[in-house]
């Protein structure tokens, strides 16, 4: 039997036809258990980071087995995050992908308590919590390892009295900034491909929070 293309091997997790974003209802909670897995989450910032790459890039990349990597795209791909990149390949063993950027914005509220829809939100915004501090904990560890251009980082720590509706007002300019800016830097990568850049990441989280509630030791 003759091996399948490579265009021909992802067709069992393909996404459906009718999928659009941002993601919606049940589609929305398909793409939180989707991305919302640490190794899984880890494959879709290096695809939508530093380009397509090979299932055994990914594994070298990422330290992982190439069965695992095949395993944790199809759900990806299922959900949309990610699509094969069949012109890519040079034979028929290759297999290459490449990430779409998606924007997740969801609720807990939204669902009923106890659902399994505000189990899987909630679980997805500790999986999400958990993974940008581990994110900021590293980036602490090796900072000085940077060339010192690289270096700087900006940190706010804002605590006021504010109404609900101010507290939703801050959250919406903070989100519009954080999408204008990073559509320009986006624009400016097509138009500038050789400047030297490095993956930055954006953390915002506004909250209400009780004074001295910080953590006791």
């Amino acid at each position: 039997m003759p091996r399948k293309t490579a265009a021909e091997r992802h067709t069992d997790s393909a996404p459906e036809p009718e999928q659009s974003w941002p993601a919606e209802g049940a589609a929305l909670i398909d793409a939180l258990l989707a991305v919302h897995h640490p190794v899984r989450r880890r494959i879709y910032e290096v695809l939508t980071t530093d380009g397509p790459a090979t299932v055994g890039g990914l594994a070298a990349r990422l330290d992982l087995a190439v069965g695992s990597v095949s395993h944790h795209l199809k759900p990806l791909h299922k959900a949309g995050f990610v699509e094969p990149a069949p012109e890519l390949a040079r034979d028929t063993r290759e297999s290459w992908w490449r990430g779409l950027h998606r924007r997740l914005s969801w609720s807990g509220d939204d669902y009923t308590a106890g659902s399994f829809a505000r189990q899987v939100t909630d679980a997805a915004e500790w999986a999400n919590f958990q993974h940008l501090n581990a994110a900021t904990a590293a980036w602490m560890r090796g900072r000085h390892e940077l060339p010192e251009v690289w270096r700087e980082a900006r940190a706010s720590d804002t605590f006021v009295a504010a109404t609900a509706e101010q507290l939703r007002d801050l959250g919406e300019r903070v989100e519009a900034i954080a999408r204008e800016w990073t559509d320009e830097v986006r624009a400016d990568a097509e138009l500038h491909p050789d400047a030297e850049r490095r993956p930055v990441r954006f953390i915002a989280r506004i909250f209400p929070s009780e004074p001295g509630a910080g953590e006791r030791r």
